[in-house]
């Protein structure tokens, strides 16, 4: 017994110097991680300081329309002047969401998908309608020139109120209608190929209203239909599926007073469609059919 109790302390001992040795060196690991994160941290601003500095020698000069209605001293239209560091690829909305995120966070303008689909940054770039997120800012000259689509009353900066364009829209009734279903409950409705690649290049509309904003006699006739919902009528009154009734049907509400006869053919519409679709043939097409569908021959 007399030799197990030192051999017990002199463990006891051992641990307790291994145990005060650990302190210092856990502390040296914390110290050291601290101050790799420090030159980390220092490396990456130096890297962002380098950035800009590069930056500042590629800078592109936007101008901006800027409209609030509601904040005094802002009622007045006017513009303001951006100069937006520029990287390879930059898109028009690219440089308007860096203005806001960095400049001027009341900078107001709708935009969503950034992949040319929903149609919600359709602008007046550089003199002509455009999707900001299909326009590369290299393709403009200086300084771009953003402003909102013309011909719409302006809510706020670069949003317009669409209202009266979605009420078009709906009046030509832009939904698939047909009296010939098939018999069985789980059977097709089967289109030929042909005419599935006649109407395949109205189906790209994605409802951006440039063509609206671009056209002359939709500027000046309130009540007329407008290229983009002539276009969407087009796209079902030319699929076989509905039937002549229907067909029928959406030919009386095209050729009434504000109709495709208001269509003075100055391709304008088609010129600025971001999705090229032919729109003011589409219109032509229209016309013809709507004669055919009057012509008496008795």
């Amino acid at each position: 017994m007399s030799t197990q109790v030192p051999e017990t302390q002199e463990t006891e001992e051992s641990e307790a110097e291994t145990e005060t040795e650990s302190v210092p060196v856990a502390q040296q690991r914390r110290q050291q991680r601290k101050a790799d994160r420090r030159e980390r941290v220092e490396e990456r601003e130096r890297e962002r300081t380098e950035e800009e500095a590069a930056s500042d020698e590629n800078r592109y000069h936007l101008k901006v329309f800027r409209y609030d209605p509601e904040v005094e001293g802002k009622q007045e239209p006017r513009f303001d002047e951006f100069h937006v560091p520029y990287h390879k690829g930059m898109t028009v909305l690219d440089a308007l969401m860096y203005a806001r995120d960095h400049f001027d966070s009341s900078l107001t303008f709708r935009h969503s998908c950034r992949q040319a689909i929903c149609g919600s940054d359709a602008m007046f770039v550089n003199g002509r309608q455009r999707l900001c997120c299909k326009t590369q800012l290299s393709d403009l000259e200086e300084p771009v020139r953003v402003e909102p689509l013309p011909h719409q009353e302006v809510v706020k900066d670069l949003v317009v109120d669409m209202e009266h364009f979605y009420d078009q829209m709906e009046a030509v009734e832009p939904f698939f209608q047909t009296n010939d279903l098939p018999d069985g409950e789980l059977d097709e409705q089967r289109q030929t190929r042909e005419n599935r690649e006649k109407v395949k290049m109205s189906t790209r509309c994605i409802w951006c209203g440039a063509c609206m904003s671009s056209c002359n006699i939709a500027a000046g006739d309130n009540e007329y239909l407008g290229p983009a919902a002539i276009n969407k009528a087009y796209r079902f009154a030319m699929d076989e599926r509905e039937g002549s009734d229907m067909k029928e049907h959406r030919l009386r509400i095209l050729e009434q007073e504000h109709g495709v006869w208001r269509c003075q053919t100055q391709f304008s519409c088609t010129e600025v469609c971001p999705k090229d679709i032919p729109l003011t043939a589409h219109i032509q097409e229209l016309k013809r059919e709507a004669v055919k569908n009057n012509l008496k021959f008795w």
